[in-house]
């Protein structure tokens, strides 16, 4: 394994109807880490050893990805973000864990957004990196935004996965991309990308990933057409922690978490990009540690 850390402790439960993978070390307050992508539980690798010291950390890879099964989309397919909620659900059931922290990134951030609307009673807290929020709207069509969002159509072409997944070749210069453009310094995936190219070369990685973007392709262009939506807060107390180098997600774009989020703490995070718990994980694991110890 990259880096040279000691053996991880592996699981798989069944949860709402499929088999789920993930890596669990600690003890103390669950923490759940949900990843995004194109990422799988190994992204967490630098903050599952200090954050384990404190915490229950539970780091599963979503269905789609990983090692977790990769069912075909619901129908409709709108219905993914649901599937993934309860997902979490079944996951926490089956290690008998009540209430848990969310530590989320990307698709992770939905996932937990969704969570916290529909069991709030069971988060103890949410902590978000570059988080995808609703108070985006239409923010996403701006000029800057459109010529970084070509990705999100393409993975929806019933042919993406294919083609990506050509060849090894092929897959790696498309993962090198995203992971190099969307950090504040490319090269930072270096150490682990072989490691990279061997997940999503998997059978079915390439295509449960993309098939994310088919599952929010529909509520996507609503949000393009309509704006953002008035949804009630989160209870929950929220952290975010915002590279400010991410092309992807922009950091003025948080300036209405106060719209979607009752209690929150924002902190930008200077020359960092869209993998800020990978990119800074010595930052990372404090403020984790700080924010879930002073709950």
């Amino acid at each position: 394994m990259a880096s040279g850390e000691a053996a991880w402790n592996h699981g798989y439960v069944e949860a709402n109807g499929i088999r789920v993978h993930y890596v669990r070390q600690g003890s103390g307050m669950p923490l759940v880490l949900l990843h995004g992508w194109p990422e799988f539980w190994f992204v967490w690798r630098k903050n599952i050893p200090a954050l384990a010291e404190r915490f229950d950390v539970i780091a599963p890879d979503l269905r789609g990805f990983g090692e977790s099964d990769k069912p075909v989309l619901p129908e409709p397919p709108g219905r993914l973000l649901d599937e993934l909620a309860e997902d979490l659900r079944g996951l926490a059931d089956a290690l008998t864990i009540e209430g848990f922290g969310i530590v989320s990134h990307d698709v992770g951030s939905f996932v937990a957004q969704r969570f916290a609307a529909r069991y709030p009673e069971r988060i103890l807290g949410l902590f978000f990196f570059n988080c995808v929020y609703p108070g985006i709207g239409r923010r996403w069509l701006e000029p800057e935004s459109v010529v970084e969002i070509w990705y999100q159509s393409f993975h929806q072409q019933p042919w993406a996965a294919d083609l990506v997944g050509s060849s090894r070749e092929a897959c790696a210069i498309y993962l090198k991309h995203f992971l190099d453009h969307w950090a504040g310094e490319p090269g930072v995936f270096d150490e682990d990308f072989e490691v990279w190219v061997d997940n999503f070369m998997r059978p079915g990685n390439l295509r449960g990933g993309f098939d994310w973007y088919v599952g929010v392709g529909e509520a996507r262009m609503q949000m393009m057409r309509e704006g953002a939506p008035d949804l009630p807060k989160l209870e929950p107390p929220a952290y975010f922690l915002w590279g400010e180098s991410d092309p992807i997600l922009k950091v003025r774009w948080a300036d209405r978490l106060g719209d979607y989020f009752a209690t929150f703490e924002l902190e930008p995070a200077p020359g960092t990009g869209h993998f800020v718990h990978y990119e800074r994980p010595g930052l990372v694991n404090g403020r984790i540690t700080q924010f879930f110890s002073g709950l």
